[in-house]
């Protein structure tokens, strides 16, 4: 539920903290207070009646670490000690990233330690700790003391929301612009008084402004004041003021580059969070896309969350009852994801199933768009489940039918015969009943007939068993429609209705002599038992195919009943269950295919069902 409820809260873009059940989240350094923030958090946890606790290590984002190369793994350790998931993510502002992972937690309560900062760095920048109480809106905040609170001596960092390289060319315009406009000043000395030279230092310090942010501008004000002091101000060539309205001049000057330093950082910062929401909306897009459009989509999503945030390797991982973690779907180094401790990014989809990555550390931004990415995730493994537990259950359902038709049929059509054998053995048997010769004959070619007929089921169910099994291997070789029409049709009951129209002159075709027979004869059966009085059986060649035509002229069969007309089992039209299992056609149709021909149905002109044989012809020349 807290899985669902997080998802919808990112779709929606939800900040707001939903307290659903108590969540801790601790923030940990891997300064030599960690233990001790950590161990009074997992007190507070505990007394919230067993809160989840997660530990949270910041890196910078400018790749400049703030503890030792081992700190993040020795901040892992202390978590599993104490029972807590650990969680690394990037942020260019350490408060701004905690906030974030909180939120996107849906933590209820957040515990960092007091700043290692001194008073006097204090006075210029209120620390972390701080800006965190101020934006943490409904989260608690725990401010827990330590032995190195206020014993660092730290200078107060800038923040700036412009790129570096418009940083940079900000501070070379803080100095060439108030240098440039000394030079104007002092070339239009004759031409502009004091009031036009101080538009133009003004004119410089929006340029720095406006180039790179607050500090460049402070920059330019104050090199401005100087300059013109120095070089456009009575007295002139000194930093001494006579007029006491230069004062004002030059703070008018640093308020002004302060104003619009504060607008462009502001402006720059908008502008960034809309290219960022517009790039991970044309993100979430695609990843939709891949999830509807692709039939097995995991393994591409996986794929394209690796190449997107340049990690080694993704992988889906689900533990199962037996607690162990297996990989659902891995894309890159499958050796690297095997449990989520190990795991550089850690995303919780689901009771049991997480999305994991190796290879760097997220920023807690990317994170909570990830956790968006693992519902889809989600989604895929969810529809490749419910596809794999249809497919499923289409086949159980296919094999009860047939598992029902077959023994319908054979509860029948085996019985049949065999009643009819035991009843003229019987008879044959009983020496009180007066038999003649002539009804001796025809006790004895009823059991003939009966076995005959329990041959040909049991060969067609033994035929159907080896083509669903892949067992029948054909032996091509050249042979003739009229050969085999003249072999097939022996034995036959009703054989003599039977007119075959076979030109000799006809390409021979490339099939196994045997199997040939045995679809002629099936197909001709059905058609004497199905069919009208007479059958016909022609042959012409057709490109490089030779194709046998079995015409009756029974009833037709609809174009939505053709399909069902070579499924195993089917008797369409039949009132009564004594006419065979089904089988013929569908065996005739397996043993064609195996050869590499097709047996289809067609509609005789005048009325009727015409099924079609269809085989490679052999090539001119071969040996028979």
């Amino acid at each position: 539920m807290d899985v669902v409820l997080r998802r919808y809260r990112t779709e929606q873009q939800v900040s707001d903290v939903w307290e659903t059940r108590e969540r801790v989240v601790v923030a940990l350094t891997g300064g030599r207070e960690s233990e001790t923030v950590l161990r009074r958090a997992a007190r507070i946890a505990k007394r919230s009646g067993g809160a989840d606790l997660m530990a949270v290590h910041v890196l910078r984002g400018d790749g400049l670490a703030a503890t030792g190369v081992g700190a993040a793994d020795r901040v892992r350790r202390m978590a599993e000690g104490v029972g807590a998931s650990f969680h690394t993510v990037v942020g260019e502002s350490v408060d701004d990233a905690l906030l974030d992972f909180a939120r996107g937690a849906n933590a209820t309560q957040l515990v960092l330690g007091t700043s290692r900062r001194s008073r006097l760095a204090r006075v210029f920048a209120p620390g972390i700790g701080a800006r965190v109480v101020q934006e943490s809106g409904p989260i608690d905040v725990h401010m827990v003391t330590h032995s190195a609170a206020g014993r660092a001596l730290r200078l107060p960092r800038l923040r700036n929301g412009l790129p570096a390289g418009r940083q940079a060319l900000g501070w070379v315009t803080a100095v060439l612009a108030p240098a440039a406009a000394t030079v104007i000043g002092i070339a239009l000395t004759d031409w502009v008084d004091l009031s036009t030279d101080v538009v133009l230092y003004f004119l410089a310090t929006v340029l720095a402004a406006l180039a790179g942010g607050l500090g460049p501008a402070l920059l330019a004000a104050l090199l401005g004041g100087l300059l013109l002091n120095f070089f456009l101000s009575s007295p002139l060539y000194s930093l001494a003021i006579a007029n006491p309205g230069n004062v004002i001049t030059v703070s008018t000057m640093l308020l002004v580059g302060v104003l619009v330093a504060l607008v462009v950082d502001r402006a720059a910062r908008r502008a960034e969070q809309a290219v960022r929401a517009r790039a991970e909306a044309a993100l979430l897009a695609s990843f939709a896309r891949t999830v509807l459009t692709r039939s097995d989509p995991l393994p591409r999503l996986l794929d394209r969350v690796r190449e997107t945030w340049a990690l080694q390797s993704v992988a889906l991982l689900e533990q199962g009852e037996d607690r162990v973690w297996r990989r659902v779907a891995c894309t890159g180094d499958a050796g690297a994801c095997d449990r989520p401790e190990k795991a550089d990014v850690d995303v919780v989809v689901d009771e049991g199933l997480h999305l994991v990555g190796t290879g760097r550390a997220l920023p807690a931004a990317d994170r909570r768009l990830l956790e968006v990415v693992g519902g889809q995730a989600l989604l895929a493994l969810r529809g490749q489940r419910a596809e794999a537990g249809a497919a499923d259950a289409e086949r159980r359902a296919a094999a009860n039918e047939t598992r029902g038709a077959l023994l319908s049929a054979v509860g029948h059509d085996l019985c049949s015969p065999l009643t009819s054998i035991k009843a003229a053995a019987g008879s044959l048997r009983d020496e009180h009943l007066p038999l003649g010769p002539d009804d001796r004959a025809e006790l004895l070619a009823t059991v003939e007939e009966s076995a005959d007929r329990l041959t040909g089921l049991v060969d067609n169910l033994l035929d159907s068993s080896r083509l669903a099994a892949g067992a029948v291997t054909p032996l091509l070789a050249p042979v003739g429609y009229d050969e085999v029409a003249a072999t097939a049709l022996l034995g036959l009951e009703g054989a003599d209705r039977v007119r075959v129209e076979i030109d000799e002159d006809l390409p021979d075709v490339l099939a196994d002599a045997g199997l040939l027979d045995r679809v002629l004869a099936n197909v001709v059966d059905n058609a004497l038992r199905h069919g009208g009085t007479e059958v016909v059986l022609r042959a012409s060649a057709y490109s490089d195919r030779v194709e046998l035509r079995v015409v009756d002229r029974g009833r037709g069969v609809a174009p939505r009943e053709r399909d069902a007309l070579f499924a195993a089992f089917q008797r369409l039209g039949d009132r009564d269950a004594t006419s065979g299992l089904g089988l013929g056609l569908s065996v005739a149709q397996g043993l064609t295919v195996v050869m590499g021909g097709e047996l289809t149905a067609e509609d005789t002109p005048g009325g009727g069902p015409t099924v079609v044989i269809s085989l490679p012809a052999a090539p001119v020349g071969a040996a028979r």
